[in-house]
Formats: structure tokens, C-alpha cells, sequence
């Protein structure tokens, strides 16, 4: 069920109405109902794999929990008769079942998700490698349709299982509840990826109506389809032009394919995380927010703290801080020190959790050596900025530009091209091939001829659309820097939120792409 389709449509019109008019506890029983509902429509093997997550989960996190809560107990009823020595020893011991526990429910889970999302991916370089040395044996390819958004609740649980080992979290002692927290419908299509903490109150907790809330989620939802239906898939033809007709799309178009594509993603990505967080507003439930104005970066680590936040926040917690103070990061930054020195060997551990960071990251959005390699190019580009942090001071204190905003200007700009440079992986995944486009730019400036151009499948009326969109996009951007839109709209005289709201649903109505991009078209992290 797309967000972009009547089905959801009607489907959503229904739950916010029941969900305001049934009984206050009972609204956390309907909301799961909905969800698996919701969930059952993308295909009804699916639901087995997300029951599978949320029965595991469950129980190794209680688990978990209940081992913690033998041990402070035991350690406060023998508080006397315990040296410190044995203390301790109780201590590492119950820790020790803990991580088991908890390595044995992660590797479930990430292992549900290697196999449904990387089998062929594996099976393929197996083949590759045999082909290499001559083997005419290979193996088959295995049909396996991979659950939507399963990458999403995956990571969600695996988050909330560590945080309840960490002692951050409780373990919920209601498995449907848990398993609301796990499928809640709107952000299972492409996240945000919420912490327990943040979420789960929210979804089991008494509110009131408040129209002004449900409104500005009905607002936010409004906004998304915006953004989809009249810039996203309106630019979709054209991207998937140059893309495919590379051989007659090479040189100048690749830079225009560049353009397109991050306008379309940024639309297409931002407009369904709005349709997402508007839902659970509507229903009076705050999720994180996802981008925070990411095309005014003025650098590429800037860039990651304003797109797809909660992915790589998630990155950040639960992968890059456990293993910078692992065993082996230590032992590893012990050894380089002792072997490089100093100053280079206190930077080999956290490059290498950097490394393997990205490469999760790249492996994550796709199985294929497209977004491996877009992965460590960004861990790249981030390292060499790094590296030249002391040049870049010097730099600045010889020149006097930093703070204008014409250097400002140029390092958007500059971070833009960068992103876009990178995404090529994305959109021809392949490899060889992104590199021998990326080369055409230099080599081949291309011809923009009216027949190539006309040949891309937007009109000038399309184009006109799209630059009026992106305005008006941009200048919502702009006021956005000082504060909520929505709420400077919402002091405006009733005629003036009027005249904006159901102007924009208009807009919507009128130039928003039907069709294919209505009924059958997926937002692009669907895939993941």
C-alpha cells in the first residue's frame, strides 16, 4: 500500500477518525491492528518476518532483562557476605550471559536480513570468482522477495535490544505492545528509524484531540504529496532517460542527470519521511525528524548530520562508539602507536571504525558493489577533510573569506557536487560504468540538441512546474530557519491559512503526476 495510492489514502482517512473516536486505552490495540493490516497488504508471507523479529526480540530482550534484575538482587541479599573480588566475579559472569543473550538475538535478526537481502548478492561473487579461475560450475540464484521495510524495524529492534543491555531501556513485558513499537505503519516504509524510549510512550499513552495537532499532521502529509506527486515523479521520467540511454546521454547530460536526480531523490526521500511524520501527527505521535534543510551544508559530514539523521545516528551508537572502544580497536591502537608513532597511529583505529562504518552504511542501502563503493567514497571524501583541517586553518587565516557568503555560496555548492558526484553509484549502479560516465563530463562536453532534449520526456509546461516547485520548496527552506512554517501560517487570519492550504492542495491536484507515479511508482527508499 504506497503512500502516493487511493488505497492508503482512504486506508489512513479511516484509521485517523476511529483512532480519535474509540476509547482512549483501546487506542494503542487499534493502532497495532492497523499495522499489521497496513503490513499484510505489501504481501502476507511478509507478515511471518517481521513476527519472526518481534517474537525473538521479545524474548532475549526479557531475557536480558531478567538476568540483570537475578543480579541485583543477588548483590544486594549477600551485599555482606560477598568480597569484592566475588562480587566482581558475579558481576563479569552474569554480563557474560547477557552479551550471549544479546549476540544470539542480533545475529537472528541481522542473519534474517543477510539472507532475504544478500544471498543472490554473495551467490554472484561466488559465481564471479569461479568464472575467474576458469570454473565453468556455478551456482543458482534464489527467488526470495525481500519484506518491505524490513531493514527499518530490523534495526530498530536490534537498537532497542542493545539499549536494553546497556540498561537505557526496559524490556516490555507485553509482547503486543512491543510488537506496535515494532510495526508501527507509517514509518515502516522508509523510517525514520525511532529509539524505544522516544516512541513507545507515545503510541501506549491517553491523549486528547487537539485539531490543531491533527491538522498539522493532515498539513505535513499535504507538503509530502507535494513534493512527491508535482517535483519527484514529474522528474522521474527525464532521470530515467539519461540513465538508461547512456550511450546517447553521456558528457553534459550526465551533470543535468546529476541536477535532476538530487532534486528528484531530495523530493521523492523527504516527501514520503513529511507523508510519514504528518501520520503519526495526525495521530498525535511525534517522530524524529529525518533532514534538516541538507542542501545548505556547507561540508559532506555537515551533509550526514542533516540527511537521513536517524540512520546515522543509529550508525553512530550502536556501531562506530562500541567498536572505537572494543578490545580490538584498543589493542589495534596500542600496536600502531607503538609500531607508527603517535601521531599516525592514534588515527589507524578510528579509521578503521570509520572503514567499516560506511562499508555497513554503503552494504545497507543496496546489495551490490555500487553501494559498497558509494559508501567508502564518502568515508573517503570525510577522511581526507579531515586530514586537511590544518590546511584548511591556514588557508582561512591568509585569505579572510570564511564567513561570507560568498565562500558560504561556494561550499554549498561545493558539498552539493560532491553528494551528487557520489550518488552516479546510485544511479547507474554499475561500478565500471559510473566511472566512464563520470569521465564523458571531461571528455565529451555532449550536444544538448532539441531533439535529445525533447527526447527526455518533459515538456516545457513539466519544466516550468518543476522550477516554480522547487521555489517555492526552497523558500519554505529558507523560512524555515526561523522556526516552524506551520506555525507562522497558523497565525495568519483564517482566510489567509485558507487561501495556502487549499491553494498547495490544489497545486497537488492539478500538477501532481497520476498514473504510474500515483498507483505504481515506489519511493526510492522503499528499496531499503
Amino acid at each position: 500500500m504506497l503512500f502516493t495510492s487511493y488505497s492508503f489514502i482512504g486506508f489512513l482517512a479511516i484509521v485517523i477518525l476511529l483512532y480519535w473516536l474509540i476509547p482512549r486505552k483501546a487506542r494503542w490495540v487499534f493502532l497495532l491492528a492497523a499495522s499489521i493490516c497496513f503490513y499484510y497488504q505489501s504481501g502476507k508471507t511478509n507478515l511471518l518476518y517481521i513476527l519472526a523479529t518481534v517474537v525473538t526480540t521479545y524474548i532475549f530482550t526479557n531475557l536480558i532483562d531478567r538476568n540483570n534484575t537475578k543480579e541485583k538482587e543477588y548483590i544486594k541479599a549477600n551485599k555482606e557476605s560477598l568480597s569484592k573480588e566475588e562480587r566482581k566475579a558475579y558481576k563479569e559472569k552474569q554480563k557474560s550471559k547477557r552479551q550471549k543473550l544479546l549476540v544470539a538475538s542480533i545475529l537472528i535478526n541481522i542473519g534474517m536480513l543477510a539472507v532475504v537481502k544478500y544471498t543472490n548478492f554473495t551467490i554472484n561473487n561466488i559465481n564471479s570468482v569461479m568464472r575467474f579461475f576458469g570454473s565453468g560450475a556455478h551456482l543458482s540464484f534464489i527467488d526470495i522477495v525481500v519484506p518491505m521495510g524490513i531493514s527499518y524495524y530490523i534495526f530498530q529492534t536490534v537498537g532497542y535490544s542493545i539499549d536494553v543491555y546497556r540498561g537505557k531501556s526496559s524490556a516490555t513485558k507485553n509482547i503486543f505492545k512491543f510488537a506496535l513499537f515494532a510495526s508501527f505503519f507509517p514509518q515502516l516504509v522508509q523510517g525514520p528509524i525511532s529509539r524505544y524510549d522516544d516512541l513507545a510512550p507515545q503510541l501506549y499513552e491517553s491523549r486528547k484531540f487537539d485539531w490543531k495537532v491533527t491538522s498539522f499532521g493532515l498539513q505535513r502529509i499535504l507538503w509530502g504529496f507535494f513534493k512527491k506527486l508535482v517535483v519527484a515523479d514529474r522528474l522521474l521520467t527525464a532521470v530515467q532517460t539519461i540513465i538508461s540511454k547512456n550511450d546517447v546521454y553521456s558528457g553534459i547530460y550526465v551533470l543535468i542527470g546529476m541536477l535532476f536526480y538530487a532534486i528528484e531523490l531530495y523530493c521523492d526521500f523527504t516527501g514520503g519521511i513529511d507523508i510519514t511524520i504528518g501520520t503519526a501527527e495526525a495521530l498525535g505521535i511525534n517522530l524524529k525528524e529525518n533532514f534538516i534543510r541538507p542542501y545548505f551544508s556547507k561540508t559532506l559530514k555537515e551533509f550526514w548530520n542533516r540527511w537521513h539523521i536517524t540512520m546515522g545516528t543509529w550508525f553512530t551508537d550502536y556501531i562506530f562508539y562500541p567498536l572505537s572502544v572494543s578490545k580490538f580497536m584498543l589493542n589495534l591502537s596500542r600496536s600502531s602507536r607503538q609500531k607508527l608513532g603517535d601521531k599516525i597511529g592514534k588515527r589507524v583505529p578510528v579509521y578503521t571504525a570509520t572503514i567499516i562504518v560506511w562499508f555497513t552504511t554503503g552494504i545497507w542501502h543496496g546489495s551490490s558493489w555500487n553501494f559498497i563503493v558509494w559508501g567508502l567514497g564518502n568515508c573517503v571524501v570525510l577522511l581526507i577533510s579531515q586530514e586537511l583541517e590544518p590546511f584548511y586553518k591556514w588557508f582561512h587565516s591568509k585569505t579572510k573569506v570564511q564567513g561570507t557568503r560568498i565562500w558560504d555560496a561556494f561550499r554549498v555548492c561545493r558539498t552539493l557536487l560532491i553528494v551528487s558526484t557520489l550518488r552516479l553509484l546510485d544511479c547507474y549502479r554499475n561500478v565500471p560504468l559510473t566511472f566512464r560516465m563520470f569521465a564523458s563530463i571531461f571528455k565529451n562536453s555532449g550536444e544538448i540538441t532539441a531533439k535529445n532534449w525533447g527526447a527526455l520526456g518533459l515538456t516545457n509546461f513539466d519544466y516550468g512546474v518543476i522550477i516554480v516547485a522547487v521555489i517555492i520548496i526552497f523558500v519554505v527552506s529558507l523560512i524555515q530557519r526561523s522556526g516552524s512554517v506551520r506555525e507562522k501560517i497558523y497565525k495568519l487570519p483564517y482566510w489567509g491559512k485558507f487561501c495556502i492550504w487549499f491553494g498547495l492542495f490544489l497545486i497537488v491536484l492539478i500538477f501532481g503526476q497520476y498514473g504510474i507515479g500515483f498507483s505504481a511508482s515506489q519511493f526510492i527508499y522503499n528499496q531499503f
